[in-house]
């Protein structure tokens, strides 16, 4: 790739406008994301455990920053990582950060959940450590980066676990310790007005599948609220689900379907050449190591 030409996301997130960024779990995803016009990407834990058929509480940061490296070496779009609980208590995030910014990440997202992370977490069962233990999560992940480009998003599930009144306690020490922005998981327009009126931005916020219509505002609605960095966390992963099932139903008497005429199939492996950029290396071969008088 040539030389990154990209904004930080810092920079990204002081303009007016919100940042719109969607999930990816590899490569081609990031490619075919890109190319679609997102600015920014985002490693979701949820989705990358679905993926391995397991779930986000079984990975471990070395898989997370090899995923993340994979995908920075074929864009140089900023790509947020969805840290879980950041793998350790605070003195751990002196090797959780590194790891992360070394792999090219732009920002990280650590959560006020129990370590180990618990199956629970994903059926609306939280299990909270104290507000001053996170606070100190924040502050030695702050401690622990190397550049103030890469950012630490501080996020709390107490809205949904505890009360509305504690997320946003627990909140507002994140940010005191460091935490560059906040997620708090707001359910309605109601709960981003009153987190607008009672915190200071900006918010990091996971959009539901009804897009940012389900609140009932606009992006940019949401970025005057400090709403700034707005992301898709599921659909791509569900999508490509959904398309997974169906082909191999099927295709599984006789491999035949009607679900992919044979035009279509022709039409969509030259699209994927071109989305990998097949034609680009082939040139190089031509020009070094296929040439006709060899």
């Amino acid at each position: 790739m040539p030389p990154s030409t990209s904004p930080s996301l810092r920079t990204m997130l002081e303009r007016p406008e919100p940042v719109v960024a969607t999930l990816v779990s590899n490569p081609l995803m990031a490619k075919l994301a890109e190319r679609a016009g997102f600015e920014a990407l985002y490693l979701g834990g949820g989705m990358l455990g679905y993926s391995k058929v397991v779930l986000e509480a079984n990975l471990n940061i070395t898989e997370l920053t090899q995923a993340g490296l994979d995908i920075r070496a074929v864009t140089d779009l900023p790509l947020i990582l969805d840290g879980a609980t950041g793998f350790g208590d605070p003195m751990h995030m002196h090797r959780t950060i590194p790891l992360a910014e070394a792999a090219g990440f732009a920002a990280i997202e650590i959560e006020d959940q129990l370590i180990p992370k618990r199956a629970h977490h994903h059926v609306g069962i939280e299990h909270m450590i104290p507000t001053d233990l996170m606070a100190a999560k924040v502050r030695e992940a702050v401690a622990a980066r190397r550049s103030e480009n890469f950012l630490i998003v501080g996020r709390t599930n107490g809205i949904r676990s505890t009360d509305f009144e504690d997320a946003i306690t627990r909140a507002a020490a994140y940010k005191e310790a460091g935490a560059d922005l906040l997620m708090l998981g707001p359910r309605n327009e109601t709960d981003i007005r009153a987190i607008a009126d009672h915190l200071e931005g900006p918010f990091q916020i996971l959009v539901p599948a009804g897009g940012v219509g389900a609140f009932g505002l606009s992006v940019q609605e949401l970025g005057d609220l400090g709403f700034k960095l707005l992301i898709d966390a599921a659909r791509p992963m569900l999508a490509s689900f959904r398309a997974w099932r169906e082909i191999y139903e099927s295709t599984a008497p006789d491999l035949s379907s009607s679900a992919m005429s044979p035009d279509e199939a022709k039409r969509l492996a030259e699209e994927l050449n071109d989305a990998v950029g097949i034609e680009h290396l082939l040139e190089i071969e031509r020009a070094t190591v296929e040439r006709g008088d060899d």
